[in-house]
């Protein structure tokens, strides 16, 4: 399974087989305060955390996919929706979030979407074991550094990959990648955007992958 980061919280995850998931696409431009470039992928599956501009482009991906927004099988492949909340206050703020997980080439994969808040002892056990974690950490609009910090504790996944940070191409009122990095060890900044991961080869301890967006 490869997995590349497009930007913001938009991954391209392709299977072993050739099964190509879209992640959240982005709707990019000057007046969102994103400047990724235009997604152009063609995808069998998106997976929406929730709609919101910035996640729920699915008009930008190619190839008609098939869109899931939460508990449900598509293209063989099961995608267990766990639903939470875009804020520490039961959604009031800004309204309803789903983490997304699903298992591809036997690895688990995990999309936070926004969350925005700590999770439940009930959420943690839904959530079982996870390989791959692709967390927000940036604050104001998700769970900040340390917040996403203790997140990743309860969860222990084997990666973690953090998304939806402020960046040279991401204006909004964020922090960057830093501020959650610090202090932790086991660190890979990767000088690409994509990595592969294979079942059976996952660290026995958390590590956390830094990748470059490809757009």
């Amino acid at each position: 399974m490869k997995i590349k980061w497009l930007g913001h919280s938009t991954f391209l995850i392709t299977s072993d087989s050739g099964t190509r998931i879209i992640t959240d696409p982005y709707t990019t431009g000057d007046e969102y305060n994103l400047s990724y470039g235009e997604i152009k992928e063609t995808a069998d599956i998106v997976t929406i955390s929730h709609d919101h501009f910035d996640h729920n482009n699915v008009a930008a991906v190619r190839g008609n996919p098939q869109v899931v927004k939460g508990t449900t099988e598509a293209k063989g492949i099961k995608f267990r929706g766990i639903p939470t909340y875009h804020d520490e206050a039961g959604g009031s703020k800004r309204g309803d979030n789903t983490i997304i997980c699903f298992e591809v080439d036997d690895v688990k994969v995990c999309h936070l979407g926004d969350l925005g808040h700590l999770l439940s002892d009930k959420q943690i056990a839904e959530l079982g074991e996870v390989g791959v974690l692709l967390c927000p950490m940036a604050g104001f609009y998700t769970i900040d550094a340390e917040t996403a910090s203790q997140v990743c504790n309860r969860i222990k996944p084997r990666v973690i990959i953090p998304m939806h940070f402020k960046n040279a191409r991401c204006n909004f009122p964020v922090t960057g990648v830093d501020e959650f990095l610090r202090g932790k060890e086991n660190v890979n900044r990767l000088d690409s955007s994509e990595v592969e991961f294979k079942s059976g080869e996952l660290p026995a301890n958390t590590q956390i992958i830094v990748l470059k967006p490809a757009l």
